[in-house]
């Protein structure tokens, strides 16, 4: 009877020691926080929005995991420290790929940037040898008007690549491109209509 209780008393403490050893990896999911946080600090989430994206769908899956796991009475915290290292690494691979990914959007910004000017300036000479007949004077002026909105959207393209907002730049210019190449092909043939 005297073994029986010992053994009882025995199973229960061993119980409760197991029970107690799994501990929340809580310096890896710090680590992993503090990843995903430098991945921002890189503009991860405007260079490379869905890869920044999948690192914290998996950092939510790791802490769900770990929720659960802290209700369970034998707990195993052994593959979420695992799955946190991954969210680590995914993290800081995704710092990397929007560094790069900002200075490619950096320089396709500035070539744009460069090719628009030349665009602008060669449709300010084309508008002078444009024809102006009847209809000709009311298109010109629309032209002109839709010429001043593009070099207004250019000087904001500029303001925002000088401020180092490369995405928002290019966004703008490609816009603004678009069109001024439009306007481009569009005198272009105005004047070999005429000349013809």
């Amino acid at each position: 009877m005297k073994n029986k209780v010992l053994f009882g008393f025995a199973t229960i403490l061993m119980v409760a020691f197991l029970a107690g050893c799994g501990k929340v990896p809580q310096v890896e999911i710090d680590a992993a926080k503090a990843a995903i946080e430098a991945a921002k600090a890189a503009e991860a989430d405007v260079y490379i929005p869905v890869e920044l994206a999948a690192v914290q769908d998996s950092m939510n899956a790791v802490l769900a995991n770990v929720e659960a796991q802290k209700s369970k009475l034998f707990k195993k915290f052994g593959p979420a420290k695992e799955k946190l290292a991954a969210v680590v690494a995914m993290a800081n691979q995704a710092a990397a790929n929007a560094a790069v990914k900002k200075e490619e959007v950096r320089k396709e910004s500035e070539k744009l940037l460069n090719d628009i000017k030349a665009v602008t300036e060669e449709n300010g000479k084309l508008i002078l040898k444009a024809p102006r007949g009847k209809e000709g004077a009311a298109v010109i002026e629309q032209i002109k008007a839709d010429m001043a909105a593009i070099d207004a959207t250019v000087a904001e393209a500029q303001d925002f690549f000088n401020k180092g907002a490369f995405m928002n730049a290019l966004n703008k210019i490609k816009a603004a491109k678009e069109k001024a190449d439009g306007i481009n092909t569009e005198l272009k043939e105005a004047i070999a209509k005429v000349r013809r």
